[in-house]
């Protein structure tokens, strides 16, 4: 198993690409702090059952990634667990709403931004911190998006956000490489998730 034994956080664990990540860890070997902003009793159930089958710990963490506060005590609460942080996953984000720019509010693009790169870089502040203890270092992987790259009409606000996390996912790869952090993005299309459903078909 590629992940046995390694220790990873990982947020929007409830559905669609996190909850893949989440199994995928899982089926690997890897204990995974399951981070979501509600845990229903069907989702701990999921998340228990997973563990069972595949013989690691799955702890869920609840917190909203735009709360500061909140952030700052899950944070609290894994470095209680005393284990290191081999990996960081930062998959939690968030859709436009489809208006073009100039229809679209500017508290829009603030919003958006707060979600999809702002909340994503105060994680890794303190994440990157707890890893920086271990002497073998860690992995630091930013979900990004194909949109980020190539642009997409009637998405500004998502586009300009998922290019920030890209942008800063090179210098934080080069300011990190000296601790043995690496840091990668991976920018996928169209995935058939809940919230790609939301997405018009063409």
């Amino acid at each position: 198993m590629l992940l046995k034994g390694k220790n990873a956080v990982i947020t929007g664990c409830s559905r669609g690409i996190g909850k893949a990540i989440l199994t995928a860890f899982a089926q690997n070997g890897a204990n995974v702090f399951a981070c979501v902003r509600n845990l229903t009793e069907t989702l701990a159930q999921e998340f228990e059952s997973l563990a069972n089958e595949y013989s690691v710990e799955i702890r869920p963490v609840v917190f909203d990634i735009c709360d500061e506060a909140g952030v700052k005590k899950a944070v609290t609460d894994i470095r209680k667990a005393h284990c290191s942080i081999d990996v960081l996953v930062n998959n939690a984000g968030a859709l436009s709403e489809n208006t073009l720019f100039q229809m679209t509010p500017i508290d829009n693009m603030r919003n958006l931004f707060e979600v999809n790169f702002f909340s994503q870089m105060r994680l890794v502040q303190y994440v990157s911190r707890l890893m920086q203890r271990n002497e073998h270092g860690g992995s630091i992987v930013q979900i990004a998006s194909m949109s980020g790259l190539d642009g997409a009409p009637g998405q500004l606000e998502y586009v300009s956000s998922k290019a920030a996390m890209v942008g800063a996912t090179k210098t934080l790869a080069r300011e990190f490489g000296s601790n043995a952090i690496r840091v990668n993005p991976i920018a996928p299309g169209i995935i058939e998730t809940e919230m790609g459903k939301a997405m018009d078909e063409a």
